[in-house]
C-alpha cells in the first residue's frame, strides 16, 4: 500500500492486488446488490489473468480515507492502453503521441470490459455526504504523481457516485445506451402490449421465424454448470471476437472461476438446433438489474441474435421481477425493440494545461451531441404511449 492516510480531509492509499484488501472488508462497502463491483467478480479477472501487468490492466485498486478513517474503496488499474473501456479517448491519445508526450499509462477507476453504469466510488453511505465533489477530485489529482500517469478516468458511475463528481470545472463526458425497463409486465406478450402494431409484429415475427427454424433454448445457472456448455459457450464468445480479427479480453479460467463464485448470479442460455449447442449468451443478475454481458455464435441464423441476447433476457427479466435489463453498450438495433436511451456519465482529468483547454472543448461539444442524438432517440421508441406513462 502507497503512504498514509491524511489526519484531516479526503485521502486515496492504493494496493496492487485485491487480496490485499480482502473479501470481508470490500464486500463491507461493495455490498450485495451489483455483483459486478464484487470482490468475487474483480478477484476473477486478477486471478486468471485477465487483468494484469502484461494484459495492460495493472490493478491499483483505491482505499479512500476521511479525517484518517478508512471509508471507502474503488476498483482501480494502471492501463497502458485504451482498449475494453467502452469511453473512447484514443483521439486523446493521439495528440499527446503526436507532441511527443506519453498518455499512458493512465489511471483508470471502472470495472474491466464492463459498460455498465454502477457505483465505482464504494464509499460508506453515513459519510457521503460529508465529501465535497471537489475533494474528490483533488484527491485523484493527488495520486497521478506517485503512480507515473499523467490523467485518471472514472467510467459509468451511478446517480450516487455522479453527485460525488460534478464541479463547474470538471472533464464530464456524456455517452448513450440502450437499456429495457420493466413495468411490472407480467410475460412478454404483456410487454408486446404496449408497442405500436406494426412493432408488435415484428417483433413476434422474429421469434417465430427462430421457432420455425427448429431452434430451442436452454437455461444453465451458474451453480450447476456442466463443463461442455461452458466450453461450448466460451467457444462462441472466442468467435465474436475473431470474426472481427481480435484477440478475446477474457479467458476459459475467468469464466470458470466467475461461475462457481457467483452461483445461481451468473445464466447461460444456450440456443440448440437438432440436440446441437448452435450460440449462447451470459446474463448477470444483480438484486434490480439484469447484465446482458457476452454472446457468441458460430454460424448466421435469421434472427438467433435478437432472440438469444434481447427477447431471453426480457423473459428472464420478467420471470426474475427485475426492473431494468441492461444489455450492453452501443446497439440502436435495440431501440426498435423496446430499450430506450439512457445517459452514461464518465469524469476526466489531465495533468497538461493546454490538452486539459482542447479537452473540456470536446467534451462539451460531444454532450451537446449526445444529448441530441438521445433526444432524437426517444422520439423514436416503438411504445403506443409515453413508456413511463403505461400503455
Amino acid at each position: 500500500m502507497t503512504g498514509h492516510p491524511a489526519p484531516r480531509g479526503l485521502d486515496i492509499l492504493t494496493v496492487n492486488h485485491i487480496a490485499d484488501i480482502g473479501r470481508d472488508d470490500w464486500q463491507s462497502f461493495a455490498g450485495g446488490s451489483d455483483p459486478l463491483i464484487s470482490y468475487d467478480f474483480l478477484e476473477a479477472l486478477e486471478t486468471s489473468g485477465t487483468v494484469s501487468r502484461q494484459t495492460g490492466w495493472q490493478p491499483c485498486h483505491l482505499k479512500l480515507y476521511l479525517d484518517g478513517h478508512w471509508v471507502g474503496v474503488a476498483p482501480a488499474y494502471r492501463k497502458y492502453h485504451s482498449m475494453g473501456e467502452y469511453v473512447f479517448d484514443w483521439a486523446w491519445a493521439d495528440a499527446w503521441q503526436r507532441h511527443g508526450l506519453a498518455y499512458y499509462p493512465k489511471l483508470l477507476v471502472a470495472v474491466p470490459f464492463t459498460p455498465c453504469q454502477g457505483r465505482r466510488l464504494l464509499i460508506r453511505e453515513d459519510v457521503r455526504d460529508r465529501i465535497a465533489a471537489s475533494q474528490v477530485h483533488q484527491a485523484l489529482d493527488a495520486l497521478m504523481p506517485g503512480l507515473g500517469v499523467h490523467s485518471w478516468h472514472l467510467l459509468f458511475p451511478d446517480e450516487a457516485d455522479q453527485a460525488l463528481l460534478g464541479t463547474p470545472d470538471s472533464l464530464h463526458r456524456l455517452g448513450c445506451q440502450f437499456h429495457w425497463h420493466n413495468r411490472n409486465y407480467r410475460d412478454f406478450d404483456d410487454f408486446l402490449a404496449t408497442l405500436t402494431s406494426r412493432k408488435r409484429k415484428s417483433l413476434r415475427r422474429e421469434r417465430r421465424q427462430v421457432a420455425e427454424q427448429g431452434i430451442g433454448f436452454q437455461h444453465w445457472s451458474g451453480d450447476s454448470l456442466p463443463d461442455e456448455v461452458l466450453d461450448d459457450f466460451f467457444l462462441f464468445y472466442n468467435a465474436t471476437y475473431l470474426k472481427r480479427g481480435m484477440r478475446p479480453y477474457l479467458n476459459r479460467d475467468f469464466f470458470s472461476a466467475l461461475a462457481r463464485r457467483l452461483g445461481t448470479k451468473l445464466r447461460i442460455i444456450t440456443a440448440e438446433q437438432a440436440d446441437r449447442r448452435i450460440a449462447a449468451a451470459l446474463f448477470i443478475t444483480g438484486d434490480q438489474t439484469l447484465y446482458g454481458r457476452y454472446w457468441g455464435c458460430l454460424e448466421d441464423y435469421s434472427h438467433l441474435h435478437f432472440e438469444t441476447c434481447y427477447y431471453q433476457g426480457i423473459d428472464l427479466a420478467i420471470a426474475e421481477g427485475l426492473a431494468r435489463f441492461d444489455a450492453g453498450a452501443q446497439g440502436e438495433h435495440k431501440l426498435v425493440r423496446g430499450f430506450e436511451p439512457v445517459l452514461t456519465h464518465s469524469w476526466h482529468n489531465v495533468d497538461h494545461p493546454g490538452f486539459r483547454d482542447a479537452v473540456a472543448d470536446f467534451c462539451a461539444e460531444e454532450a451537446m451531441d449526445v444529448q441530441g442524438y438521445r433526444r432524437a432517440a426517444l422520439e423514436a421508441l416503438p411504445y403506443r404511449l409515453d413508456p413511463g406513462k403505461g400503455a
